[in-house]
């Protein structure tokens, strides 16, 4: 089994030991009845943030993609950004990171955005991609700054189809010309639970939601 195998496995186990990965049925924002769950807001501690970063930074290293800073999309990449910065620096890669304000504040500093000066080459730092809003939102952001767009690191990927015959990180990576790095996708959901005694009942579930509604 290779690095990224087990780092994926192992952030699965993980994400399913702090229920942030859940089985079950619940209705999706596309009204689709899925049997998993995944909210990345429930690693809501210090120990769970720390070992999320690191399987962030795991899944960035391993994915070789070049870049000069990081940035964080309000709300949820917000401490996204900031940890895996963390988690970076300790692997001995100290780099600068952002993030934005939904709304432009017009006292104080001012403006929209934290945190270091856009430069160089951003990765774009968020937990999941479903319509890819906050992808597109967060390259304009980085262009009109005269920075420049490196990727996009995300935790899972549905590998889920969209509105049309792609998912919404193939639209990503197509429409914007951006490599999507994902510390887990969909086929390491299934080929985990096809060895877990406790929870493989949901395999078939999952099995057959990927068969409905999945991408290669």
């Amino acid at each position: 089994m290779s690095d990224a195998n087990n780092f994926s496995r192992d952030f699965i186990a993980f994400a399913c030991d702090r229920g942030v990965l859940r089985f079950g049925e619940f209705k999706t924002k596309a009204d689709r009845l899925s049997p998993y769950f995944f909210n990345v807001g429930l690693f809501n501690d210090g120990v769970a943030l720390g070992r999320l970063a690191d399987f962030y930074a795991q899944a960035i290293v391993s994915a070789g993609i070049e870049f000069d800073m990081l940035f964080g999309p309000a709300y949820k990449g917000i401490p996204l950004a900031a940890a895996t910065a963390m988690a970076l620096a300790a692997r001995g890669s100290n780099l600068p990171f952002a993030f934005n304000r939904k709304e432009a504040k017009d006292h104080g500093e001012g403006g929209s955005l934290i945190g270091a000066p856009l430069a160089g080459r951003v990765l774009i730092v968020d937990d999941v991609i479903s319509a890819g809003t906050s992808v597109r939102e967060s390259v304009e952001i980085i262009r009109s700054a005269g920075a420049i767009p490196a990727g996009v690191l995300i935790a899972i990927d549905r590998q889920e189809r969209g509105t049309g015959t792609q998912s919404a990180v193939q639209e990503v990576e197509q429409s914007l010309g951006l490599p999507v790095v994902a510390v887990a996708r969909l086929t390491d959901v299934i080929d985990y639970l096809a060895g877990q005694p406790s929870l493989e009942q949901n395999l078939v579930a999952v099995q057959r939601y990927r068969e409905t509604y999945g991408v290669v």
